[in-house]
This record gives structure tokens, C-alpha cells and sequence, in this order.
């Protein structure tokens, strides 16, 4: 499903005393999080306008209009931060981990539901897909000779599953 507020990170502490903010990034790259001149405290659209953020090991450092001291910093600690999908600029047939939750799952094959991605793993060489179906959950390799096709606007995804993971096949 499309969402207009995607999360992005975490307020984790503070950096110094004029009220720079520390921030886990939850994207591909912590880089990512720094193109964005405008962050949202809620997925309503509290805005947070950004004057500058910078990568500082696996963290972005980030100062906003209005948060002038650490006082004022650490007052954000522990919040979420939002990003706008209209603000991200991603490549064509790309999408967001959060967008593919809530997804049905079917096979490409059969048209059978198979179940809804419920959870994304993040293992390094591929994303590990945890599909849930009648209790059961069920680990799926995000790549290509697996995953047909992703239609998040319409919650569809279309696999071809590997041989023994929804049958007990040996």
C-alpha cells in the first residue's frame, strides 16, 4: 500500500549543545535520510524543517528550525521521524519495506494465495520476505528467480516459490 508518511528514523540523542539531533536512519543508506530538507514528527505532517543534517559514522546528524539548544533536543528524543513519499525520489520499480507489509501474497503459477508479507528481513545478500498464512509463517527469498512482480499500489505480489517452502517437498 502507498503511504503518504513513510518512517525514516529515530531520534536517538542529541549531538553537542546548539541542538543538533542524533538519528538512527531506517533506510538503505544513512545518506539517503540527508536529502531531505523537511522530516515529520507523525505520519499527519507535523513538519520539521531541516537546516542542515550530515552522516556521522552509521548516524545523521540533523539540525531544525526551532530546536536551538539541547534543551530543545533532547525534548525529540525517542521520536519517530516521517519522510514525505511525494519527497523521495526513488528509482523506477523500486519501493519501501513498509509499503510491502500487508501485501497478498500469490503464486505465480497456481494464482493461490500463498499469505501476507507481514515482515522483512534485512540479511545482506537479499531481503528475506516472512509470509504468514493460517498461522504459519514462511521465509521467502526477495530475488529475482523468486519475485515475479510488485504491485504495491494494488497490496499484489506475485511469486514463484522455491521448491519446499510451502509444500513439504524435500
Amino acid at each position: 500500500m502507498i503511504k503518504k508518511f513513510l518512517e525514516t528514523g529515530k531520534i536517538v540523542g542529541t549531538h553537542g549543545i546548539r541542538g543538533e539531533m542524533r538519528v538512527q536512519p531506517w533506510c538503505d543508506t544513512p545518506q539517503f535520510l540527508t536529502k531531505f530538507k523537511r522530516l515529520y514528527l507523525d505520519d499527519k505532517g507535523t513538519a520539521l524543517n531541516i537546516k542542515s543534517s550530515r552522516v556521522h559514522g552509521n548516524i545523521v546528524l540533523v539540525l531544525a528550525e526551532g530546536v536551538n539548544s539541547i534543551e530543545d533536543a533532547e525534548k525529540l528524543r525517542g521520536k519517530v521521524l516521517f519522510i514525505s513519499r511525494e519527497d523521495a525520489q526513488i528509482k523506477e520499480g523500486a519501493y519501501f519495506i513498509q509499503e510491502l507489509i500487508g501485501c497478498t501474497v500469490f503464486d505465480a503459477d497456481t494464482d493461490a494465495v500463498l499469505g501476507e508479507l507481514c515482515d522483512v528481513s534485512e540479511t545482506g545478500a537479499n531481503d528475506v520476505w516472512h509470509i504468514k498464512n493460517s498461522g504459519k509463517e514462511y521465509l521467502v527469498p526477495a530475488i529475482k528467480d523468486v519475485v515475479v512482480s510488485v504491485d504495491v499500489e494494488n497490496e499484489k505480489i506475485v511469486i514463484r516459490p522455491l521448491k519446499g517452502i510451502f509444500d513439504d517437498e524435500d
